[in-house]
């Protein structure tokens, strides 16, 4: 589920940026007149398909409303919190890719993310964004924001891009991460004048990122370009919660109030994260949100890979009731903000069971059926 802004310059100017103590002058063109009214146009048709994908999904829990699609394992870079990623493996053949936007448009899917590894590093991304719009779907992408160029923005408008979020975790690259400011800041200035999609930069605080503070500047900068900002709690490398320290904690709240009000109002569960407490929630992974890796078979999630591990053209509905139905044990210090607001959804009704529980039933189901045979 995406919640949007739009921002854009009013007349062109020149952007004096600073970075800790150093200073770096970035030129900005505002958009002409013509372009501004076109991404006006873009803008309110992309919010009135959100009001009805989210009419939708309130008034029925009977489809996908998001899934991370990816087409592309290999990334350019090696982030030391990330366990999402390889060197060598090979793009998806892009025939294979489309059966499976095929596949998650019967299953109703509102939204495709596509995800990676680097999924700009996909020859035929263009081809795979197209396709998700010709089925009637959100077409979204999650990069690591290297390989922005004007022409390869011009491109991904005219595929028909709707969404796109960059994760900056520091102002300077050090040995944890170079998704860093200071390297990508002219790939957000090309974003800004070029791209007809809405751009959204994710500063991060915790697994490892040693200058918290430097978030604070990530969000003002995504702001100062016309961006969405919004503020992640990051996983430790094995996926699950790493409370905050004060210092984090008091970074955190002041980079949310730099960001987007919406996306603040729908990660409330972060308040508890930040604590390091357990937030009590219904996870529908598996449901309502799907994550299909390279090799095609349906996930929880990022950070549970393996199950149910079904191939995704095998997926019927007797998984997605499952899976909606059944309650996560990794819930509780889940730190995915994509997967807790699908959750918002059906938050407050349908409750879950175990899988104890499930089991239990099927197995008493089985055996009344046997007796019923036998009589």
């Amino acid at each position: 589920m995406y919640v949007d802004a739009c921002h854009t310059p009013s007349s062109s100017h020149i952007l004096r940026v600073s970075f800790t103590n150093r200073f770096v002058v970035v030129a900005h063109f505002a958009p002409n007149q013509t372009r501004r009214k076109m991404r006006k146009t873009t803008f309110l048709t992309r919010k009135l398909r959100e009001v009805s994908f989210l009419s939708r999904g309130l008034l029925s829990t009977r489809h996908v409303v998001l899934a991370h699609l990816i087409p592309m394992r290999r990334c350019n870079l090696a982030c030391g919190y990330c366990n999402e990623y390889d060197h060598s493996s090979s793009p998806v053949p892009v025939e294979v890719i489309k059966r499976r936007v095929d596949k998650l448009a019967e299953l109703g899917t509102s939204i495709i993310t596509i995800s990676g590894g680097e999924p700009m590093m996909h020859p035929e991304l263009d081809e795979i964004v197209h396709h998700i719009r010709l089925r009637g779907m959100i077409a979204g992408l999650i990069s690591n924001g290297y390989y922005f160029t004007p022409e390869r923005i011009r491109r991904l408008n005219k595929a028909g891009l709707e969404y796109l979020q960059i994760s900056i975790d520091n102002v300077d690259p050090d040995e944890v991460s170079r998704k860093s400011l200071r390297v990508l800041d002219k790939k957000l200035g090309y974003l800004s004048e070029y791209a007809d999609f809405h751009v959204n930069i994710n500063s991060v605080i915790g697994g490892g990122i040693k200058n918290p503070e430097d978030a604070l500047t990530v969000a003002r900068r995504a702001v100062e370009l016309g961006f969405s900002s919004t503020v992640g709690v990051i996983h430790d490398n094995d996926g699950t919660l790493k409370p905050l320290s004060p210092k984090e904690k008091d970074i955190f709240q002041q980079v949310k109030k730099v960001g987007n009000k919406d996306h603040a109002r729908l990660n409330w569960f972060q308040d508890s994260i930040a604590e390091g407490k357990p937030y009590n929630w219904r996870c529908r992974a598996g449901a309502r949100y799907l994550y299909i890796c390279e090799e095609g078979l349906v996930h929880w999630c990022s950070q549970q890979r393996g199950y149910p591990g079904i191939p995704l053209e095998e997926y019927t509905m007797v998984d997605f009731d499952r899976e909606y139905n059944t309650e996560k044990w990794c819930a509780p210090t889940c730190t995915l903000q994509c997967v807790h607001q699908v959750g918002i959804l059906d938050n407050w009704r349908d409750p879950q069971k175990t899988p104890a529980q499930i089991a239990a039933e099927q197995e008493k189901k089985e055996t009344v059926g046997e007796m019923i045979r036998v009589e």
